[in-house]
């Protein structure tokens, strides 16, 4: 699994493309309830060397998340012919509480974040694009080699 720094390294407009769909936007988490069904939540994804985000500490996203790391999260799309194309990943979710983490990710935010939010940090295990155009969709997936 990468990092959000490692991913772009690996694959720098991939990451560009990545990074223009969720920074300071809202994205949708996919998360696993404890039953096992799927939970989606609004949330704004932060980029800098990692993927992060902040969240209530009773929320049931971060709940699922400290249960099941597994993790999706997806752009929004502007409207139904998706022209500016779609965007997602998928990996793991690890809380942190380490200083140094959470200062660079409230520095990065595109908001601020309120002092009782926890964090994650998200890796990058898989990527995947879909650029719309009018003759033909444009797809890319990233497996990181990790």
């Amino acid at each position: 699994m990468a990092s959000w720094k490692e991913f772009a390294q690996y694959e720098p407009k991939f990451a560009e493309f990545g990074e223009t769909r969720f920074k300071g936007k809202v994205a949708y988490l996919g998360t696993l309830r404890a039953d096992g069904s799927p939970r989606v939540h609004p949330v704004t994804p932060i980029i800098g060397e990692q993927l992060f985000l902040f969240m209530e500490p009773t929320s049931p996203k971060g709940k699922d998340l400290q249960r099941d790391a597994r993790y999706t999260l997806h752009c929004s799309v502007e409207d139904s012919s998706g022209v500016r194309g779609e965007f997602y990943v998928t990996g793991r979710a690890t809380l942190t509480d380490d200083p140094l983490i959470r200062e660079h990710a409230v520095k990065t935010a595109s908001y601020v974040p309120k002092d009782r939010y926890i964090l994650f940090v998200l890796t990058i295990e898989f990527a995947f694009m879909n650029i719309y155009e009018e003759s033909k969709t444009n797809t890319r997936r990233w497996q990181s080699p990790k």
